[in-house]
């Protein structure tokens, strides 16, 4: 029951994430309609995006993304790097960037 709760409070804090597309495999990301559902584009390496909203589906940690303010769609977690304004990691499960020196 408590790590259900973490990742809760984890997927909540990380909602308006500036994050980008770091998939390892440098295949284009699918974005999908709903977790798990239908593609409706690719994002490639290094796309900058938000996060609006996380959900576990499925046991995965999907994001629901946007690009400048515009709504895009759903994507696998695992495979963006995201960081606070302040360079600082704002949610544990995701990939946080390494800030500059």
């Amino acid at each position: 029951m408590a790590a259900v709760t973490l990742f809760a409070a984890a997927a909540q804090s990380a909602s308006g994430a500036d994050c980008i597309v770091a998939d390892p495999t440098a295949t284009p990301l699918n974005v999908r309609a709903e977790p798990q559902g239908r593609v409706l584009s690719v994002l490639g390496n290094g796309t900058a995006v938000q996060v609006v909203e996380e959900r576990a589906h499925g046991g995965k940690r999907w994001a629901k993304v946007a690009r400048n303010g515009k709504a895009l769609g759903w994507v696998f977690a695992a495979y963006l790097d995201c960081a606070a304004a302040d360079g600082k990691s704002k949610s544990a499960p995701m990939h946080p960037r390494t800030p500059p020196p």
